[in-house]
């Protein structure tokens, strides 16, 4: 799709200070009137002229570098405009008003970027990745927010696709031949292809929750009875007093958050209030909240001690399909342990102690591993939004293997793939609504 907006837009797009060097972006059909109206003559392509900045009457804004990119080869696609100067914001606004007089307006956070994904320069996924590189809280979410801006998800998706789309002919197909007395919807085929199909989903599906986690941060909700040790915990885990300790079943009623990075791996810690019944009304609620934070949480972190572990192994009831469940055992200090670690039934045991530090390392590396780090050098980053899409399309495909095994119904599994096709589309843009563009790129910073 291209689209070649009338209107010209420019934006300040950074402005590290009166020491560093200010950048003006300008995109839109005015782009070589203004170069020329700024130079004094038509800019040479992709070269750096250094230029006199000027208002109108002549009187010098700045002096700085005038670089001129001409349509389509340019990050928008349009014409576009780059002006360097003195990093001072007063400088640059004075230039962004002569830009102005000049045909330009303001941009709207970023339509930079939506401009190119409307001519096609990016699909939605890509572009949404260059919001989240300049978001990115660790090194591990940078570099796949920049995998993912490369084009490494939406590569992946438009592989699953053309896989959908191959299997939407095949059963149109058959059901276009009604008469033909071969059961076209009884071939093995068909059940081979749904079967590849619904396992390079899955797999796409556990690349783009371990992306969300990098992108997002690994929300962990350390959980368990009063006085386990949770505020100790996260202490321990954040490097310094953030949640106030004592000896006091109950001290802590509300959740308290902390973000967290464990070597360029983003963690947001959530401490709660200890899960007991209670007639203190504040710690009921505190409780109640505890609740609701594990409904929300990646992966829970029960802290327990030797004596009470396997029944406080019911706390892990509220946590969603698919969350991870840490397990650690805390107080061996008191207990004459010594820390370790093993998995049982799918679920991590680590014993340690939050008081002395002893067995904490090898919880900060299952954590990062749980959040994303090691994903491999094609890791990328993904957002809810494409999550949800993505097992809206694990629905659809359930539903058709349903509806072929069970009734033969044709109509049924193909309406079930063109609606499994349109879910895949709105990750990339090939479906989207123009409220949805509007709150994406609505969440851009100006100039870009």
């Amino acid at each position: 799709m291209t689209v070649q907006p009338d209107d010209t837009i420019a934006a300040i797009a950074s402005a590290p200070g009166a020491a560093g060097v200010g950048v003006l972006r300008v995109s839109g059909p005015r782009v070589p009137a203004i170069a020329q109206a700024l130079l004094g003559r038509a800019p040479q392509p992709r070269h750096a002229h250094f230029a006199s900045f000027r208002h109108a009457q002549g009187e010098t804004i700045d002096h700085g570098l005038l670089l001129h990119f001409p349509a389509p080869a340019s990050y928008t696609g349009e014409h576009v405009l780059e002006l360097q100067g003195h990093g001072s914001q007063v400088l640059l606004d004075a230039l962004l008003r002569r830009v102005c007089e000049l045909g330009a307006r303001l941009a709207r956070p970023g339509e930079f970027t939506e401009r190119a994904f409307l001519n096609g320069k990016l699909d939605l996924a890509q572009a949404e990745a260059v919001a989240d590189l300049i978001a990115a809280r660790s090194q591990a979410g940078a570099r796949a927010a920049l995998r993912s801006m490369e084009g490494v998800f939406s590569r992946k998706v438009e592989a699953l696709l053309q896989a959908l789309i191959a299997l939407r002919v095949h059963v149109e197909a058959a059901i276009d031949f009604p008469e033909e007395e071969i059961d076209f919807l009884a071939d093995p085929a068909i059940a081979q292809q749904l079967d590849a199909l619904r396992t390079q989903l899955d797999e796409l599906l556990r690349e783009a929750q371990r992306g969300l986690r990098l992108n997002d941060g690994l929300r962990v909700a350390i959980v368990g009875r009063p006085n386990a040790g949770k505020s100790s915990l996260l202490n321990a885990l954040a490097g310094g007093e953030r949640a106030i300790v004592t000896a006091i079943a109950g001290t802590t009623r509300d959740v308290l958050r902390e973000s967290v990075a464990l070597d360029g791996v983003a963690l947001e810690l959530a401490d709660t209030a200890g899960l007991r019944d209670t007639d203190d009304e504040v710690e009921r609620e505190g409780v109640r909240r505890a609740h609701g934070e594990l409904t929300r949480a990646d992966a829970a972190l029960l802290v327990t001690d030797a004596e009470h572990a396997e029944a406080d192994l019911a706390l892990f009831a509220h946590l969603p399909a698919g969350a991870e469940r840490v397990v650690l055992v805390n107080k061996i200090d008191l207990a004459h342990a010594a820390p370790h670690a093993e998995t049982r039934d799918g679920i991590r045991w680590l014993w340690a102690s939050a008081k002395t530090g002893e067995g904490l390392a090898a919880l900060r590396e299952h954590l990062k591993q749980l959040a994303g780090s090691g994903s491999g050098e094609g890791a990328f980053s993904a957002r809810r939004r494409h999550v949800l899409a993505l097992e809206a399309v694990r629905e659809h495909l359930a539903h058709t293997t349903h509806a072929l095994a069970t009734t033969r119904a044709g109509e049924l599994a193909a309406e079930e793939l063109r609606q499994a096709q349109h879910a895949l589309g709105e990750i990339t843009g090939d479906y989207t609504s123009d409220d949805l563009l509007g709150a994406i790129f609505g969440s851009f910073c100006i100039g870009k």
